[in-house]
């Protein structure tokens, strides 16, 4: 394995493979968070010429060991049984097969690695021959650098953060047992500061928020009281100050007493800035010294490998079809309905604006908005998993993981049951051991328990959101009434969309009329 410098050599790849681009934007620089996802109105840019090659297959299995072999002896007997009993036994043994050659091929994603290898990782294409020449131009067109500043990402980029030490591994109860060198020790405590940086830029961005609205009522009443009625019959001379002056005055002397106070927090906080920035450039100078000095090690990038395979079996299902490698039969023809990085932001951002407080955290009362890294996985899955809500170490700032199926059999209820999924963990680590009864998981199991319901009662609520979003959103009444009245209070729908339901029926017009009764009592 080469050192962590090699990388880059993947980056050049990248660049060759995309259309030319002005934008230094890349899956890896960090950008400024915005308040809404960016509609993306272009989705596939220009074909390139992936599948010309006639030895791609060749290039593709090759330099792999025995797994090149297997692979190619097991997939040239599925193509060329008849006998259904048979081809179904073959086709058990190539899903191993194909998950061991293209764990191989990641090891190696720290060298220069043949596009044909890295399309198999990133999309499941073993042959360019098992695909339709429709399905060949469309995934040519596919747009490969992440010019979109969100955290959305192929399998073969995923493991490449993993590799940078970019991103942590994802969790697993494995890696609990396992010992921690001094490179992972260093990780966690620059993830730990970096969180503690992360939070008090919020405090210090929430006290200068404050200060500039004080500052504005400040104005507004110092240019009240500089209003003055003159009087005609005195020489035009100005006469004492008007009642709402007087308020004025009282008024300013507070905005002052507030200003003082909130400066003198704002430099409490820069002062913690500096020292927490020292400290990072300290662990920084550490952690270089280490990836100079340290190669990549490829049993993390397997390691990672393996997790995301854990994933892809979840977002599959037991009863689903598991088949690895990328066929014509299987993929469906509209580009829409593909697990495309733009499409997930398009969908994410229509959930979102029926669920405006999906991705909000709060924490020591600032409210920060924080999408969650999303890995988009090459299988045939039907859902859309958390893996986790934020990261164990880091509960204030972390993204917390998605994976969503690149061939699902729909791509909007695949990306609802992952933010599901995400808001029902986030609300139970929120609660904690006390889940089954505080908060919205706490309502709902409540609910559950009373109706004597069988099964996982996560699984209950992800498909309960999934028609609050979908259906409920449009006035369709599908949920339970009592689910109803949870989902309103603690999963609101922005305003406009409730003042519009109202007029759809007497149960939304009950539920609006509550809200109203409840904020004139002082709110919920």
């Amino acid at each position: 394995m080469g050192k962590s410098g090699s990388i880059s050599d993947f980056d050049s790849l990248i660049n060759q493979l995309d259309e030319p681009s002005n934008k230094k934007s890349s899956a890896n620089t960090v950008q400024k968070p915005q308040d809404t996802f960016k509609l993306i109105t272009k989705i596939l840019g220009d074909p390139k010429p992936f599948f010309n090659d006639k030895d791609y297959y060749k290039k593709a299995i090759s330099n792999e060991g025995e797994y090149s072999k297997k692979i190619h002896e097991l997939l040239t007997q599925f193509l060329s049984v008849k006998d259904p009993q048979d081809r179904s036994i073959i086709r058990g043994r190539i899903i191993p097969a194909f998950w061991n050659l293209s764990a191989s091929i990641a090891s190696k994603l720290g060298q220069e690695l043949p596009y044909c290898k890295v399309l198999l990782l990133r999309f499941g294409i073993l042959s360019p021959s098992l695909l339709t020449a429709e399905q060949r131009n469309l995934i040519s067109r596919v747009i490969y650098k992440n010019n979109t500043g969100e955290p959305v990402y192929y399998l073969d980029e995923w493991l490449i953060r993993i590799a940078r030490g970019m991103e942590n591994p994802s969790a697993t109860d494995e890696l609990k047992k396992t010992t921690k060198d001094a490179t992972q020790k260093l990780t966690a405590k620059v993830d730990k500061v970096k969180s503690q940086k992360d939070a008090e830029i919020a405090v210090l961005r929430s006290k200068v928020d404050m200060r500039t609205a004080l500052e504005d009522q400040l104005y507004q009443a110092v240019d009240l009281i500089r209003q003055h009625t003159a009087f005609p019959e005195l020489d035009g001379l100005e006469g004492e100050y008007r009642p709402e002056q007087r308020k004025a005055l009282t008024d300013v002397a507070e905005f002052i007493r507030r200003l003082q106070t909130t400066d003198r927090d704002i430099a409490r906080t820069v002062r913690s800035l500096d020292n927490i920035t020292q400290h990072m450039e300290t662990l920084s100078d550490k952690s270089d010294s280490y990836s100079e000095e340290t190669p990549v090690d490829s049993t993390v990038i397997v390691s990672e490998f393996n997790t995301l395979r854990q994933m892809s079996k979840l977002c599959v299902g037991r009863k689903g079809n598991h088949f690895p490698i990328a066929m014509q039969s299987y993929i469906r023809p509209a580009y829409k309905e593909l697990g495309l990085r733009e499409n997930i932001i398009n969908v994410m951002a229509s959930v979102e604006a029926l669920d405006p407080g999906l991705f909000l955290r709060t924490f020591k009362g600032i409210t920060s908005r924080i999408v969650p890294n999303v890995l988009l996985l090459p299988n045939y899955g039907e859902f859309g998993i958390c893996w986790e809500p934020f990261e164990r170490r880091n509960r204030t700032t972390s993204r917390g993981r998605l994976a969503i199926p690149l061939y699902p059999k729909s791509l909007r209820l695949a990306v609802i049951c992952a933010l599901g999924d995400l808001r029902w963990q986030v609300a139970k680590e929120k609660a904690q051991h006390h889940w089954m009864e505080e908060g919205i998981t706490g309502k709902y199991y409540m609910w559950f328990s009373d109706k004597k319901l069988k099964g996982d009662v996560k699984e209950y609520f992800i498909n309960d959101y999934i028609l609050w979003i979908t259906k409920e959103s449009t006035g369709m009444q599908k949920l339970d009434r009592e689910v109803r009245g949870i989902f309103w209070r603690s999963i609101p729908f922005p305003q406009k969309i409730k003042d519009n339901l109202k007029n759809r029926g007497f149960v939304y017009n009950e539920l609006y009329k509550k809200d109203q009764n409840i904020a004139m009592s002082d709110g919920y």
